[in-house]
């Protein structure tokens, strides 16, 4: 016994050796999956028990190996055998990347992003802003967290998008204030979704609205639902514990911080000043790291201010005045890709304004493209396997599997998790949200036909999806934390799921009191 426990230590501790080993596995796996293709039963939409298979292997090597490129491609792989659908590349791969959706993902919050940092570069917008942050408000690791906490919340649009603005407004304060990246992702990250369904000026209500209309004679029109979804607000408890033990962990007033690794990462940072760990690998490349500013340029705020100004007022002011003046409830303006595209073009009109050679200016653009094609690759495999786990039924089978061994007393709770798990497996929560809610709405009014228990059910819903799109590894707003604050993506995942699952515990415990004593 002693001997095999020393030699799974081993193995445990060599990480080429687990990954030879996964290597092979998957191999085994693989070419018992070709002998097996086709031959997978489907039944009310699903595979069965094989529809968890891609996420699961997926997960498990990723967290294994920390190699997250193989494990996803592993976990398509295997999709597209258990669908019979072996050209995986013909099948899934490039109708993925050839989206509207990626296409957006890849002009905004790769090419834009990265581009925007690396002029900043070049101008030393950031740099200068950094300077200017530390003397006006930010004076250590602890103000520097508060001021991210701020601007996650500020920044509150939506997943994506709050992941980008903050991270990329935040970054280099921090990291003259030694503060890790995994802190910063974790902050960046914890602020974003919860933030985007607690501060709800966006189109989230509308898009959860649009699912539930018609599941119950309540939600006949969009405005029902979004009148609802304003309700729920105050019992959207995953997103109230998020937020709240965030600002708690920026002011370090947490009694006791989840998580070996964060503890590890926050001494590191504090003691040595080393922002990532032994043997990490970035979400960017150096291009985005390292100051490049020519001799004779002298930076200013309004290299910095100037792209952000732009990005803000295309993206927000529209947004605000379709809204709340037009009234376009259902369908207001948000002009994302353009917002972004204006930054660039903005931050690259400054600095050639000022003097800089347009050569350094595109120069220091494509350094900053270069920068984040780590990010492309993962975010196009994670968009596929996205893909693969609709084709499988894996949400599907989630949902049928529970949904019969739900008890009435803990249905909230039990919703909760139920979406914890289908998020963290498909690293969507709007996909969590279109599987569950048209499935979730009318059982809790079949349980108990009471609107206070509905909205406990229906706020249960929303806040299990977030938890599980924010702690899956392979879900957009952990990728883009990690890219924007230029930190390892699995060194992320673990520094934060044991706070973000503290955050879920509670918010379960909190439902199940309420039940108790109010329903």
């Amino acid at each position: 016994m002693n001997f095999f426990r020393g030699y799974w230590s081993r193995i445990a501790n060599d990480q080429k050796k687990r990954r030879r080993i996964c290597f092979s596995l998957v191999m085994v796996l693989v070419l018992g999956g070709v002998l097996a293709s086709g031959r997978f039963p489907m039944q009310d939409g699903h595979y069965g028990f094989w529809s968890l298979m891609p996420p699961l292997v997926t997960i498990l090597l990723a967290f294994w190996t920390r190699e997250v490129i193989s494990a996803l491609f592993a976990g398509i792989l295997l999709g597209g055998i258990i669908a019979g659908q072996l050209n995986v590349v013909s099948d899934f791969l490039i109708p993925s990347i050839g989206t509207h959706s990626f296409a957006m993902i890849l002009l905004v919050y790769l090419w834009a992003l990265g581009g925007l940092i690396g002029i900043w570069t070049r101008t030393g917008g950031a740099e200068m802003f950094a300077i200017r942050a530390g003397q006006w408000m930010v004076r250590g690791p602890r103000s520097a967290k508060l001021f991210t906490w701020i601007m996650g919340l500020v920044f509150h649009q939506g997943g994506t998008i709050s992941t980008v603005l903050t991270g990329a407004t935040v970054s280099p304060v921090a990291d003259k204030h030694r503060v890790s990246h995994e802190e910063l992702s974790y902050m960046v990250d914890s602020t974003a979704s919860p933030a985007a369904t607690i501060i709800p000026f966006n189109v989230w209500p509308f898009y959860i609205s649009g699912l539930i209309i018609g599941t119950l004679p309540m939600f006949s029109s969009v405005q029902d639902g979004v009148n609802f979804f304003f309700r729920a607000l105050p019992f959207n408890f995953y997103a109230i514990f998020a937020l709240t033990l965030t600002l708690l962990f920026a002011l370090e007033l947490l009694p006791f911080i989840p998580g070996k690794k964060m503890r590890a990462a926050i001494k590191r940072a504090r003691r040595k000043g080393r922002l990532d760990a032994d043997g990490a690998t970035p979400m960017a490349a150096r291009e985005l790291t390292q100051s490049k500013i020519p001799k004779d340029y002298r930076p200013g705020l309004i290299d910095f201010f100037g792209p952000i100004c732009a990005l803000l007022g295309v993206a927000i002011i529209p947004y605000l005045v379709t809204f709340f003046i037009m009234g376009r409830r259902e369908d207001p303006l948000l002009l994302i890709a353009e917002a972004f595209v204006l930054a660039v073009l903005t931050g690259m009109c400054i600095a050639v304004m000022k003097g800089m050679s347009l050569k350094d200016v595109i120069g220091g653009f494509v350094d900053g493209c270069k920068g984040v094609t780590i990010g492309a690759i993962i975010l196009a495999l994670a968009v596929t396997l996205k893909e693969v786990t609709s084709a499988v039924g894996t949400a599907e089978y989630v949902v049928a599997m529970i949904g019969d061994l739900i008890p009435d007393f803990f249905l909230p709770g039990v919703l909760m998790a139920l979406c914890m798990v289908i998020a963290f497996s498909t690293g969507t929560s709007w996909g969590t949200y279109a599987v569950v809610f048209p499935v979730a709405i009318p059982l809790a009014w079949a349980v108990l036909p009471d609107p206070f228990f509905l909205t406990l059910c229906f706020s249960a819903v929303v806040g299990g999806s977030v938890f599980g799109d924010q702690c899956s590894p392979i879900s957009d707003t952990t990728i883009l934390s990690s890219l924007a604050t230029r930190c390892d993506l699995m060194d992320h995942v673990h520094t934060q799921l044991p706070l973000a699952m503290t955050a879920g515990i509670l918010a379960m415990l909190s439902y199940a009191l309420v039940v108790i004593f109010f329903v």
